[in-house]
């Protein structure tokens, strides 16, 4: 592949893979602001965040077989479609169900930029290349989560919430187009592949079955349940029980995510030395430990501001 081409799908790939994250982190900020002005509680904003995780799950298991079924560009083509017409949907809402809904919308759509970059990845790059590209789609899904906060609080406080969404709609239309004209098919359509749910069922049934992917999906689930936990209550905790406006916030949310990219990088050091069921084993007992303190310390109202931003 030339250089230029190659350096033209990166970006590509890149922008689909943080379309899900600035999806979660950008309108964080706001929910106070957009609970205001939905006459509901922070708590019940936090729905749209439920309902967007449903809507991922639901989405990425859709993507798969259509990717194999119609190649790889005009699913993502349909589903940034989707994407844009339920973000436009999110900034009008004038209620918290329509905002739920449309954000399960938002899901379904968004949810081809997860899916779709890895399959492409594995179409266009030998085995040993493209390690280096999954590294480098990883660091930009671990730099999103610092920007997008940061942008989100900007734009809420010099535009208003329903910003955030047009925003999300507007960076979806230019991927559309950058999908359309500068994305080469990496993958030909396979009539032969069945999109009946009894076939597409037993694959995943296949899946489901092998130990190693249960066991290690299961660990996974619950780490990444505790992430997701912090995602949809941080507005709650920060902005209304400790009392941060957006700005604050924001540079919370990006030091968390900084530590978490950090700590991330470690994996690549532990692994010289260390298997990684070895280190499966000690995070696991690590992370119980640390929620266990952090339950505790919040139930007895003891870690203050900072205490609670160190444990997580």
């Amino acid at each position: 592949m030339e250089k230029r081409k190659r350096v033209v799908l990166i970006l590509i790939l890149g922008l689909l893979s943080a379309l899900g994250p600035f999806s979660i982190d950008m309108y964080l900020p706001g929910f106070p602001a957009i609970a205001n002005a939905l006459n509901t509680s922070v708590d019940s904003i936090s729905y749209s965040l439920a309902s967007f995780f449903i809507g991922v799950c639901f989405g990425q298991l859709l993507c798969g077989p259509l990717l194999d079924r119609f190649g790889r560009k005009i699913p993502i083509c349909i589903g940034l479609v989707i994407y844009i017409a339920a973000s436009a949907g999110c900034a009008f809402s004038h209620s918290i169900v329509a905002l739920v809904a449309f954000r399960f919308f938002q899901a379904l759509g968004g949810s081809v930029g997860m899916v779709a970059p890895r399959a492409i990845v594995r179409d266009s790059f030998k085995v040993e290349e493209s390690a280096k590209i999954y590294s480098l789609l990883i660091l930009i899904l671990g730099v999103s989560p610092i920007l997008a906060p940061t942008v989100g609080s900007y734009i809420i406080a010099g535009l208003g919430w329903n910003y955030v969404f047009l925003a999300l709609a507007i960076l979806a239309a230019i991927m559309l187009i950058s999908v359309f004209y500068k994305l080469h098919e990496s993958w030909k359509p396979d009539p032969s592949f069945s999109l009946r749910p009894i076939p597409i069922l037993k694959t995943y049934l296949l899946v489901l079955k092998n130990p190693s992917y249960y066991t290690y999906a299961l660990a996974g689930g619950i780490s990444s349940a505790g992430l997701f936990a912090y995602l949809s209550g941080s507005p709650f905790v920060f902005m209304k029980y400790y009392s941060l406006n957006e700005q604050q916030f924001s540079k919370i949310f990006a030091l968390i995510a900084i530590g978490l990219i950090g700590f991330s990088q470690l994996n690549n050091l532990f692994l010289r030395k260390y298997t990684s069921k070895q280190l499966m084993q000690s995070v696991l007992i690590f992370q119980s430990v640390i929620g266990l303190i952090l339950v505790t310390g919040s139930v007895l109202n003891i870690l203050g501001l900072y205490g609670t931003i160190f444990l997580i």
